[in-house]
């Protein structure tokens, strides 16, 4: 007989992996143990040799589906058997009682034992995001004669919270929120036995023992209280409390109770109430999807006018009613994570294109709703005012058993389908303690009622959002079941001494080598708006692994960026990283960055500040160097197109073509630029924009642009001109999504913005519809000659390579403006405006790379979330020949960031 350690690290705890590998040696008749430890999984088997290869092998090939194996060190120890002293010889005292498990590692090798976790040690190991609730779980909670019928938190090992709870490592349940539940005879038998699905399932719980429903309204029932009879008649009318909140809200204990809760709360519901629910990463506001008016209730409240809600649906079947699902969608509606998926339309018909979009503070108004809804119980509308004429609509199914069981009741009531928006108060971080939402969100006006539990929030989290473009998941918001979740940084060059050390297995405390030193590890802060942030963690073979936040939000106030330092602080403690140098974003004013230099001069770390752009061209490097897709010193042509983005010389960037390695970046073009008169305010109303953009290309007398141009009083378009040319607030850009807006308030789509990227986004929706009908292809809507719109020009080929050349879209605006002369359709202009901006970067792009003698392009930016630019723009570059790079697990809007900033300055202190 032979004897071999191991140590497994990756997403090995929180995902079934002891009791995965106790199964395996067991079949193979294996003495020894397997444990948690601070820095992964360690086991110790004894058996024949074979049998020993065999079960090693399955480590890694066999491993749970929610794990990430990322490293199998084995030692081989020879064939001394009754070395094997690490066995347990008493009875499990971690989780209850039971042949499997035990405290004590001393004893003899006479079974195969789970042995309680080592908490000494580097925190080294890595956490599973949360997962959602798997078909098992699903079918015990709606099972009658199962002792979970209708519990609101079953769970197994294959499902349900994981990094939301966790306070520690190693992954146990005294280390989580579910610490202040102790198990019950019964469940503590399921956590010892081998042979159930429950088996070391840390958040493991039933009514008698776990978790409860909470429940309060406003002048609703107290504790005891019927809840049937309470607070009846609560509607959207309920702008202030009917009574006194009580004392102590009703608790679900058992299941007649938390039924009683889960009804009330459809109930109010489908009666047009807003009721705030708590998720696992935060609250959700709800209502009725279908009922127009609980929506524009809840968007009054929250000051929401116009950004588009995300539904929840209880299958892909209702969704396919007013949806197209392929199936990649499909794939990620029904998986493990279950992101928000921004689904297209089925429904693509025009509304109000010729009515200017709704003005800053006010709600849009539709003529017509987009789409039919149905459910098993009722055939309803989706309310126009969901995501009012955009042509996708964000649909999520759900992943915790409460979810599951609060859409069925609504289905019994004939509502199928819940806005979910996320709970918190316009600007600020979702809300995570039961008494602070109540008070935020309750008292304070936006809900009428809060269903809550007792089980803590650890780590706050939003809903991820994905798109799917051309078959690939693209993700919009990376957050609730792909963070914690490292991404890979690439290779770099190490001095020989070191490179020679990492040739060998770095097995831990129970290897058989020790690790050679590793370089500093870096806290990458990130940006201001879409923040996250990053820290990095170095691997002996000189790759590493970034260790990236989840969606924190805009750090435009004090409240967020306590939410960022908060983040930052559970990352650092969690994982036991210490950064000894610091990264940021040059933009003088960003909160992130202004924190990282208080810090520098506080601890006197290094600090390296990452132009925006080259940060997003970053991103797309590392993730393509780390998976070997590139060299780690690559040199692209990087196309970055966003909003804004502080640049070298002082000017707003937005519309740039980069050469950049990780290292390095140089402005090779951008676009012409403009001055945003007003600056901030130019972005709120997309007509002060406009008219910058038309006097600097001269096109303001142009017939085309009197609609834009008298939408301005005497006196504004008097302000405008004076401060553009005397360039009193009116900063320069270059900025490609600055420009998108512009055009969406030139041709009348979307004057003002009343949030983030509104113009552009209505722009691509006018294109999207125009493109659905093939107008472009067959003339149809008065579409004329002068609406085909020329490309735009790139000058400066004879200048210095040095000097960035010029992207002119003076053409392409001329164009436009003849289209809106002679009252051509505006979505037709729309698809137009696409079309043509697309060609023109495409030629840019592939004239530089030419001349760089470059064949790889990478892609990044806010602006392409736009489907039908990245398109275009993917497949008019890869018509040139050139290898195209777009993100595949980061944003390519500025969720990106913190990662592109932790890659350049690694790039950059390992060549310093």
């Amino acid at each position: 007989m032979e004897r071999v350690q191991i140590h497994i690290t990756g997403i090995v705890q929180g995902v079934g992996f002891r009791p995965f590998v106790y199964r395996e040696a067991v079949a193979r008749g294996l003495l020894g143990w397997v444990k948690n430890a601070a820095d992964g999984v360690h086991v110790e088997a004894q058996g024949a040799r074979a049998a020993l290869d065999s079960f090693v092998c399955a480590l890694r090939a066999c491993a749970p589906a929610a794990a990430r194996v990322d490293r199998v060190d084995v030692c081989w120890l020879g064939e001394n058997a009754d070395a094997c002293a690490t066995a347990a010889s008493t009875q499990a005292a971690v989780g209850g009682s039971g042949d499997a498990s035990c405290d004590d590692p001393a004893g003899a090798c006479d079974a195969f034992r789970i042995v309680a976790s080592a908490e000494d040690g580097p925190r080294t190991t890595l956490v599973s995001p949360d997962i959602a609730t798997c078909p098992d779980c699903l079918r015990e909670l709606f099972d009658p004669a199962d002792r979970r019928y209708h519990y609101p938190f079953i769970n197994c090992t294959n499902c349900g919270p994981r990094y939301t709870i966790i306070r520690s490592l190693p992954y146990d349940r005294a280390a989580t929120s579910m610490a202040d539940f102790p198990m019950c005879p019964s469940c503590a038998a399921e956590y010892a036995d081998p042979l159930d699905r429950r088996f070391h399932a840390q958040p493991d719980a039933c009514f008698s023992c776990g978790p409860h429903l909470t429940w309060r309204e406003r002048g609703g029932a107290a504790e005891g209280e019927d809840l049937g009879e309470a607070g009846a008649g609560t509607g959207t009318d309920t702008g202030t409390p009917r009574g006194p909140r009580p004392a102590t809200p009703a608790v679900g204990r058992t299941r007649e109770e938390s039924d009683a809760i889960i009804a009330r709360c459809a109930e109010l519901l489908a009666s047009g109430g807003v009721v705030v629910i708590k998720g696992l990463g935060g609250f959700h506001l709800a209502c009725n999807a279908a009922d127009d008016t609980a929506v524009r209730e809840l968007r009054r409240r929250k000051r929401r006018s116009n950004k588009p809600l995300a539904i929840m649906v209880p299958n892909v079947a209702t969704a396919e009613r007013w949806c197209v699902v392929d199936d990649a969608e499909r794939a990620l509606l029904e998986g493990t994570v279950r992101p928000i998926v921004l689904l297209r339309r089925r429904d693509t018909e025009r509304h109000n294109a010729a009515e200017p979009a709704g003005t800053a503070g006010q709600t849009k108004q539709v003529t017509q709703p987009h789409g039919a809804l149905a459910d098993s119980a009722s055939s309803t509308t989706l309310a126009p005012s969901v995501a009012f004429d955009l042509t996708e609509v964000g649909v999520m199914l759900p992943y915790t058993p409460l979810q599951h069981l609060l859409l069925a009741a609504c289905a019994e009531r004939g509502v199928g389908a819940l806005v979910m928006t996320s709970g918190n108060v316009s600007e600020e971080p979702i809300e995570t303690d039961d008494d602070l939402a109540w008070q935020h969100l309750v008292e304070g006006g936006l809900a009428d009622a809060l269903l809550g539990n007792n089980r803590a929030i650890l780590a706050r989290f939003d809903d991820s959002v994905v798109r799917v473009v051309d078959g690939a998941p693209r993700l919009v918001r990376r957050a609730r079941g792909y963070a914690p979740r490292p991404l890979e940084l690439p290779l770099v060059a190490r001095d020989a001494e070191t490179a020679k050390a990492s040739e060998h297995p770095v097995l831990g405390s129970s290897g058989c080598t020790s690790s050679p030193a590793t370089p500093p590890a870096i806290l990458a802060c990130g940006p201001e708006q879409k923040a996250t942030l990053a820290l990095t963690r170095e691997h002996p073979d000189g790759t590493a692994e970034c260790l990236l936040s989840q969606h924190i939000g805009d750090l435009e106030n004090a409240e967020t960026l306590d939410a960022w330092q908060g983040c930052r602080t559970h990352l650092q403690e969690l994982f036991d990283v210490q950064p000894a140098a610091l990264a940021c974003d040059r933009h003088p004013g960003y909160l992130a960055s202004q924190w990282a230099r208080a810090e520098v001069e506080r601890s006197g770390l290094p600090l390296v500040e990452v132009q925006h752009h080259h940060a997003h061209i970053a991103s797309v490097l590392a993730e393509a160097a780390a998976r070997g897709e590139i060299a780690p010193d690559a040199t692209v042509v990087g196309l970055a197109l966003d909003g804004t983005g502080a640049g070298t010389d002082g000017t707003v960037w937005g519309g740039e073509v980069l050469v950049a390695s990780l290292a390095s970046c140089r402005r090779a073009a951008h676009l012409r630029t403009w001055r945003l008169p007003g600056g901030a305010a130019a972005v709120r109303d997309a007509r002060r924009n406009a008219f910058g953009l038309l006097s600097a290309h001269g096109l303001l007398d142009h017939p085309g642009a009197a609609t834009l141009v008298e939408s301005l009083t005497k006196t504004e378009r008097t302000l405008l001109q004076t401060i553009v040319e005397r360039g009193i607030n009116s900063p320069i850009t270059s900025s490609m999504g600055r420009f998108l807006d512009a055009v969406a308030a030139i041709i009348g789509v979307c004057p003002h913005a009343t949030y983030e990227g509104e113009p552009a986004i209505e722009l691509e929706a006018a294109a999207t519809r125009a493109a659905s009908q093939k107008m472009a292809e067959t003339g149809a809507e008065g579409r004329s000659q002068a609406a085909e719109m020329q490309r735009g020009t790139l000058s400066g080929t004879s200048q210095p390579p040095e000097t960035p050349e010029i992207i002119d879209l003076s053409p392409l605006l001329v164009a436009l403006l003849d289209g809106m002369a002679q009252g051509d359709d505006p979505e037709c202009l729309a698809l137009l405006v696409h079309r043509a901006v697309a060609e023109t970067l495409v030629d840019a792009v592939a004239r530089i790379a030419r001349r760089e003698g470059i064949d790889t392009v990478a892609l990044s930016g806010g602006v392409f979330l736009n489907r039908l630019l990245l398109t275009q723009v993917e497949r008019g570059l890869a018509a040139y020949g050139l290898h195209v790079l777009i993100p595949q697990n980061v944003p390519v809007n500025d969720g990106c960031i913190a990662y592109g900033q932790a890659a350049v300055a690694r790039a950059r202190l390992t060549r310093a």
